[in-house]
């Protein structure tokens, strides 16, 4: 068996660094435009630099999204990136649109080409049509099963890489190929500006009684009729590899370092676990299901790999995320006998929060003093981004993710 790639989503410069530390073979990151998540943090030139910068020195690969679906007025600039991004040298370009593929093909000939799953690859004609037009890898479009997989990796050339989305959010629409963000509220979901409409309530109005609104029901489950749940394949590595999946993608370039950490951590161990011995695999997978579920995410299904989804993988009755743990924060420095980091959400002296490894431990440490850069003693840490100096009763390192059970 091939062992995969892991390849994890980067939204800024912090969970950047997280995935690399907590176990991604490859990131995957936007610049400030022609990408699918304009609202994510991104990077800028200089944080781009540094960033495919830090992720080679570690060894990990770098694959920058370029896969809106171009209009006219969008080329001339995506000219201009492409030759930014020729300089920059990331491992990959992440394109779905022939035109923009035309353009980073020519500008960029050294740089790999994935297709992204924009570009509705559904089937082994479409996956050699990328593969005579010079592209490396195509990204399976989500509604396959792993039994289409399976068949367009036995029709394909054994160079042609298949990268396959196996955890995250899913849409409601075809491949995030939506209209509905765009029809209500002008935000085009094909150029990274989605509003998440498959998210909302929705009621009827009926013309001739304005104001008197109608629920729309699922049966009698509620009113959130588009609303998915998220992919969980954490229990199915052995089908995805013997499938022949080169890469294993995880959506979340919006989510925290939390999230990240969780995510690239979990599955880092159970591909390892596995390429060890099914055995250990087969174990393991009570600590997976408990890991992954310490990050938010909305109820777990299996998506298309296994059929067709029904009513079961929707959730009716809210859009609201399950959060068991709280994200603190990410140790920056260490000063002595205190942890400096940058605040995320709100703790208390006297309080037990866990430390999270890279490696897979996890360890409680109590909090014996918090202090602000002023040096004054505080009892509870209430403003987000605020920079603290914390003792603990157990030390974390640098780069170690401190988080909270839900109280």
């Amino acid at each position: 068996m091939k062992k995969p790639e892991l390849l994890i989503p980067a939204g800024g410069p912090e969970t950047l660094k997280t995935a690399v530390r907590y176990g991604a073979d490859a990131v995957y990151m936007g610049g400030e435009a022609y990408g699918l998540r304009a609202k994510a943090d991104n990077f800028d030139h200089e944080e781009m630099v540094k960033a495919v910068s830090f992720a080679h020195e570690h060894g990990v690969k770098v694959h920058v999204t370029a896969n809106i679906l171009a209009h006219n007025y969008d080329l001339a600039g995506a000219k201009e990136y492409f030759e930014e991004l020729k300089d920059i040298k990331p491992d990959a370009l992440i394109i779905a649109d022939p035109g923009m593929f035309t353009l980073a093909k020519s500008i960029c000939p050294d740089i790999d080409i994935h297709i992204s799953t924009q570009a509705n690859n559904t089937n082994s004609e479409t996956f050699k049509f990328w593969y005579g037009l010079g592209a490396k890898r195509v990204v399976a479009a989500r509604e396959l099963s792993l039994e289409e997989i399976r068949q367009i990796r036995r029709e394909i050339p054994e160079d042609k890489e298949i990268e396959c989305f196996i955890h995250g959010a899913m849409c409601i629409s075809y491949s995030g190929r939506c209209l509905l963000s765009n029809y209500f509220t002008g935000r085009d979901a094909n150029h990274g500006a989605c509003t998440h409409p498959c998210r909302w309530k929705y009621a009827v109005m009926e013309e001739q009684r304005p104001g008197q609104y109608l629920p729309v029901y699922e049966n009698e489950r509620g009113t959130f009729i588009f609303n998915s749940k998220d992919l969980c394949m954490i229990e199915h590595i052995p089908e995805l590899v013997e499938a022949g999946v080169d890469s294993f993608k995880i959506e979340g370039r919006m989510k925290t370092a939390l999230y990240v950490a969780t995510v690239a951590r979990t599955y880092r161990k159970a591909i390892d676990d596995l390429f060890e011995s099914e055995e250990k695999y087969r174990n393991n997978i009570p600590w997976y299901r408990e890991e992954i579920a310490k990050c938010t995410y909305r109820q777990f299904s299996t998506g298309f790999y296994f059929g067709k989804p029904d009513e079961g993988s929707q959730v009716y009755d809210s859009n609201t995320y399950v959060s068991e743990y709280i994200y603190l924060g990410t140790v920056e420095d260490i000063s002595g006998d205190t942890a400096v980091f940058e605040q995320k959400n709100k703790f208390l002296t006297g309080e037990t929060l866990e430390i999270m490894k890279p490696d897979g431990t996890n360890l409680s440490a109590k909090v014996l003093e918090i202090k602000n850069e002023n040096g004054e003693t505080m009892e509870s840490a209430p403003h987000p981004k605020q920079k603290l100096f914390v003792k603990f009763d157990n030390m974390p390192e640098i780069g170690d993710i401190l988080r909270i059970k839900e109280r």
